[in-house]
């Protein structure tokens, strides 16, 4: 079976990049294959480079604020480019007033900062499991 392909993207202005760093680390260790986009990427690039590489799902890192500006463009650009059944999950600074509406755009898990890279792997180990048997 070929290893999970998991896109780790960092997209608008903020610059702090050490958190996705650590899951994609953590993920690669874990036995997946982890495609890093780097700071300061489009929701244009970030959904092109999940098609491009064929991923099985996107973990988006944001501290910067914009999650209810960035994330639903990004849901929207992987939609129009036919993947907008990649399952998305979101990482970092995210009040608990913007989660449910998040989540309701069709994000499948916020993570907090002080989340365990191992219920990050477990999520995506079940997620994609999940996606597969459909």
């Amino acid at each position: 079976m070929d290893p999970l392909r998991v896109l780790i993207a960092k997209p608008g202005l903020d610059g702090h990049d050490r958190g996705a760093k650590v899951v994609a680390r953590a993920l690669r260790d874990a036995g997946m294959e982890v495609i890093y986009t780097g700071l300061r990427q489009t929701p244009v690039q970030v959904a092109a480079a999940a098609i491009q590489e064929d991923v099985d799902c996107v973990g988006i890192s944001i501290l910067s604020g914009a999650h209810n500006v960035l994330v639903p463009e990004i849901l929207d650009e992987l939609a129009r480019r036919g993947g907008g059944d990649i399952p998305v999950f979101v990482g970092g600074i995210i009040p608990d007033k913007d989660i449910p509406p998040l989540v309701a755009r069709g994000v499948r898990k916020v993570f907090l900062p002080g989340s365990s890279t191992r219920d990050i792997i477990a999520f995506i180990q079940e997620e994609i499991g999940q996606r597969q048997r459909a």
